[in-house]
């Protein structure tokens, strides 16, 4: 049984017992009636009200699906509500003759009942007892079941967000081992040197990448020494072909980013843009901040055309990663103006 489970147990015994016993106490507000009789009825009507909706209720949760109620669920709940109250009428008036039996009534006892009941007025008053403890009691049942329903499905899309995020974060990794691999392969036997500096440029990215792959944000500080590694390394590949600036604003140091996303844009940068011009190109990084938003905008010299035929992974990471981490309030545009291919990113700071 779980918690939920006896939660809901603890709240259904305790509103059978407040709802039963305040609704038997109304008998004591009759003057005509003795002390004896008032707390006898008090006592059964209680215990009966108890024991025979708890049965009833037993009976509902075995034979009705309240996750998938039905209209032919109705018949059910109809009859079983007709038995009820028949069940409700016998053992009420049979608590009334055996306290007849045993203590007897006293003639203002008599005359009241005389008076006051009647086998019709008796019927109705126990059907429409039992007909509102059915109405409330299939009420909170089917509120409780909406809100548990909403829960699993929130608790359902948090699983799967995680999930899709530890994915995204997955593809982050091998993209970016594979291109810098590729690079000290293809300069291993040219320039030792240069290789062994790639090495070195190469195990810092990937502790720092291995560090930070549990986590969801860190510091746009801590991202742009990442990215000043890449293009260390990057420059010893293309050497002045590669022309790298940054405008930082100074105050969005602090503000907390996804992992390795400004380095997506700027290797992507580097590989569809500088990479394949002959005389090599600018790369350029600013942030910004409004009141709302940070701003980071990556510049390459090119043309958006050049990557067409490329599986744009890390453009797709970044707006799943972006999507799934901010929802509406984060932004991700890239185009291109002027031989220039421009991404920007807008996150919130709020």
């Amino acid at each position: 049984m779980t918690i939920k489970t006896k939660n809901s147990e603890v709240l259904f015994w305790v509103l059978q017992i407040v709802g039963w016993s305040m609704m038997s106490s109304v008998i004591f507000i009759i003057p005509e009636l003795s002390t004896t009789y008032k707390t006898y009825s008090f006592f059964t009507g209680t215990a009966v009200g108890i024991f025979l909706t708890s049965a009833y209720r037993f009976y509902l949760k075995q034979q009705i699906d309240f996750n998938s109620f039905k209209i032919k669920n109705l018949t059910k709940v109809f009859f079983s509500f007709l038995m009820c109250s028949a069940l409700y009428y016998l053992l009420f008036m049979f608590t009334d003759y055996f306290y007849d039996l045993v203590w007897q009534k006293t003639v203002f006892e008599k005359q009241w009942m005389d008076e006051n009941s009647s086998f019709w007025s008796n019927i109705i008053t126990t059907s429409l007892t039992i007909f509102v403890w059915t109405i409330i009691y299939m009420g909170i049942k089917f509120i409780t079941n909406i809100n548990t329903n909403r829960l699993e499905n929130l608790e359902l899309q948090a699983t799967l967000k995680e999930a899709q995020l530890n994915t995204l974060k997955g593809q982050v990794n091998p993209h970016f081992m594979f291109n810098s691999l590729n690079n000290i392969r293809g300069l291993m036997l040219e320039d030792v040197d240069k290789s062994r500096e790639m090495i070195t440029k190469l195990s810092e990215m990937l502790q720092y990448a291995l560090t930070k792959n549990t986590v969801d944000a860190i510091a746009l500080s801590e991202e742009l020494e990442m990215v000043d590694n890449y293009i260390a390394l990057a420059k010893i590949q293309m050497e002045d072909r590669l022309d790298y600036q940054k405008n930082i604003d100074k105050n969005s140091l602090s503000i907390q980013i996804p992992p390795m996303i400004i380095q997506l844009l700027v290797e992507n940068a580097a590989k569809h843009g500088i990479a394949n011009l002959k005389n090599g190109g600018v790369i350029s990084l600013t942030t910004s901040l409004t009141n709302e938003h940070l701003i980071i905008e990556v510049r390459n010299t090119g043309k958006l055309t050049i990557s067409e035929n490329s599986t744009k992974l890390g453009l797709k990471n970044i707006q799943q990663r972006l999507r799934l981490l901010y929802g509406a309030k984060a932004a991700f545009y890239l185009d291109e103006i002027e031989d220039q291919v421009i991404a920007i990113i807008k996150i919130p700071t709020l």
